[in-house]
């Protein structure tokens, strides 16, 4: 079932790739949290590659990014942790996290990704070359969380590349600190 803003944000139950526990209550900073589908997803790869990219400047803004991966830690190690990554990932291979937050499953969805997104399906697939194709039907979701925990945006992808725009996490950090967690 689709979690909604303002619900409290689930405790993850999960350790990033190096052994740190995910912690997505607020520590007085807002957070992104993301769910992926498979560790070799070309659309998730492009958008960790888009993450790490902005993440400095994200970061000065007081937004914390946790990743998570519906794949086992050798996989996500193989594919997007196989290079330093300034957020933790982590890996969910049993999808309880995942389930926890309503992630859906959609063959269409996927299917519509593929013909939709071509361009970053291609940037994506440079990035985890042909295992790129032997993916799952699981979608994307974005969670903003407030300084208290509580969800502010929960995003559902439409489609296995669709992502909420960094344009309205930007919006969301810009606004005073006050209306945030109102």
């Amino acid at each position: 079932m689709r979690l909604f803003a303002p619900e409290l944000a689930p405790a993850l139950d999960l350790v990033d790739i190096h052994g740190q526990p995910i912690m997505t209550s607020s520590r007085g900073r807002v957070t992104l949290l993301s769910f992926f589908r498979d560790a070799a997803c070309p659309f998730c790869n492009f958008r960790i590659y888009e993450l790490t990219g902005r993440h400095a400047e994200l970061a000065a803004r007081g937004l914390e990014i946790v990743a998570v991966f519906s794949a086992s830690q050798a996989d996500v190690l193989r594919f997007a942790g196989h290079r330093p990554r300034p957020f933790q990932i982590a890996a969910d291979p049993t999808s309880s996290a995942h389930e926890l937050y309503g992630i859906e499953r959609s063959l269409w969805r996927k299917l519509k990704a593929i013909v939709t997104r071509m361009p970053t399906l291609w940037k994506g697939l440079r990035l985890v070359g042909l295992a790129g194709f032997n993916t799952g039907n699981l979608m994307p979701a974005d969670f903003l969380i407030d300084e208290r925990g509580r969800i502010v945006e929960a995003y559902y992808g439409h489609d296995a590349g669709d992502r909420i725009p960094l344009e309205r996490v930007e919006q969301f950090l810009a606004r005073p600190r006050a209306r945030r967690a109102a």
